[in-house]
């Protein structure tokens, strides 16, 4: 009898170090498993529910956690669940029209999307966002099978990744292609490219006096030396706070995608590590703290984006998903179909002019592509919401390409290119996690430069 009460003894004292063991690593990895149980969650629910795609697991990047990743989607709620084997570091991802997915532990309210007419973009028709494809030459087919590898083997293409090609010369459409399960009507992530659509956007809320450049104290807790961090210095990735965009499971940028409901007041309570003005390093915690300022300033949440920049160029397409307190994730959650994409390079190209009218202030191109020297950077040639292909050092980015061309650049290979000198803007999108700067998007707009002659 003694020996049995001391064996039910040892297996009850086992079984509760196993399971305060179990308890203390789940605790510790938790922020580790959350950040990829909410990225699968967010994942599977924006390309379901904005890009009208079935098959999220194929936008996964290579990761360990992945073959322990559950994804359950309710579309009768607008619901969709991450978790670990469905038993552990549960997170959802809310779908609401208009304004996509986003991470909340309950379903945000985010009021109702303005309306988005599509006649204002020149690039798609009055009735859908797919106007007729144009016939491109010969040349331009075969500079737009290259950017697909169609020389490649199966394999290698799959690596290549390409989802999308459309070029634009002379403010005309001239040629697209697409790869298949997608159209001129899908829409598609342009990660950090949406940085360069927010600072498009600040220069339309300059232009109409809600902001300015210099403009500082944008927090009310900054009563420090962050006080003096301007909306340029947030534009330009030289605010000084501390920050580390390694992606990577448990650094700062995952864990404001991820973990933070309130993405900018988690950027804004990080400390300063730099004088601001004075090192540039790149952040996607600054734009979307800018994005914090500006919702704030205008009164708008998350329908700012659509009242400006995305209503006023027409982008029927485009979807700019908000973090669950309301600010639209201006760093990187910009969803729109390519023609909307090529529609905003256009507009860069036009110096903010469209159908007639100014929307951004004068000069404020030349202001955004004017490169500011630092104490230090690790970003050389990243203007003011884009890279140009100047670098400070006066070398070229990208030899084989005009000394005046700039681009606004996403991960996995998002790349909008304007030439102001060829009047040509090329976009290529797709899913390229192994390498951000793929040799083929440069070679695709000098192959489009040499096609149009």
């Amino acid at each position: 009898m003694h020996i049995l009460r001391r064996v039910i003894v040892i297996v009850a004292v086992t079984a509760l170090v196993l399971i305060a063991a179990f308890t203390g690593v789940y605790l510790w990895q938790q922020p580790i498993l959350l950040t990829g149980t909410g990225y699968a969650a967010h994942n599977a629910c924006a390309v379901t529910e904005v890009a009208g795609r079935d098959d999220p697991a194929t936008d996964l990047p290579p990761n360990p956690l992945v073959p322990y990743l559950q994804v359950d989607v309710d579309v009768d709620a607008d619901r969709t669940t991450g978790s670990i084997l469905g038993a552990i570091a549960h997170q959802t991802a809310w779908y609401t029209d208009g304004f996509g997915c986003t991470l909340a532990d309950q379903r945000p309210e985010l009021g109702e999307a303005t309306a988005i007419d599509a006649g204002a973009n020149p690039f798609t028709d009055a009735a859908t966002p797919a106007a007729p494809t144009p016939e491109a030459d010969a040349a331009l087919e075969q500079a737009m099978g290259r950017a697909f590898g169609d020389e490649l083997a199966a394999s290698d293409q799959e690596a290549l990744g390409t989802r999308a090609v459309v070029v634009v010369k002379d403010g005309e459409l001239v040629a697209e292609r697409y790869a298949d399960g997608f159209d001129a009507e899908t829409p598609q992530l342009g990660w950090s490219m949406s940085k360069s659509v927010a600072e498009l956007m600040t220069g339309m809320l300059v232009e109409q006096g809600v902001v300015s450049l210099d403009d500082d104290h944008l927090r009310p807790e900054w009563t420090d030396e962050r006080a003096d961090i301007t909306v340029e210095d947030l534009l330009r990735m030289q605010s000084g706070l501390e920050w580390d965009e390694t992606y990577d499971l448990g650094t700062p940028i995952t864990r404001m995608l991820y973990l933070e409901p309130d993405m900018g007041s988690y950027v804004a309570s990080l400390p300063l590590e730099h004088e601001p003005g004075t090192v540039q390093e790149y952040s996607s915690g600054s734009t979307t703290l800018l994005c914090s300022v500006l919702t704030e300033r205008t009164g708008l949440g998350a329908d700012l984006p659509r009242q400006t920049i995305l209503g006023a160029l027409g982008l029927s397409t485009a979807v700019f998903e908000p973090d669950g307190a309301g600010t639209p994730v201006c760093s990187s959650y910009l969803w729109a179909a390519p023609r909307d994409w090529a529609a905003l390079g256009q507009f860069a190209l036009q110096d903010g002019e469209w159908n007639g009218e100014q929307l951004l202030p004068e000069g404020w191109m030349d202001d955004t592509l004017t490169n500011v020297d630092h104490e230090a950077t690790d970003d050389p040639g990243y203007a003011m919401g884009f890279r140009t292909n100047v670098l400070p050092d006066g070398s070229l980015r990208w030899p084989e390409l005009p000394d005046d061309t700039y681009y606004m650049s996403g991960h996995d290979g998002q790349k909008v290119v304007m030439v102001p000198s060829e009047e040509l803007v090329v976009v290529r999108m797709g899913f390229t996690p192994a390498a951000d700067d793929e040799p083929s998007e440069r070679q695709l707009v000098a192959d489009a430069i040499a096609a149009l002659g």
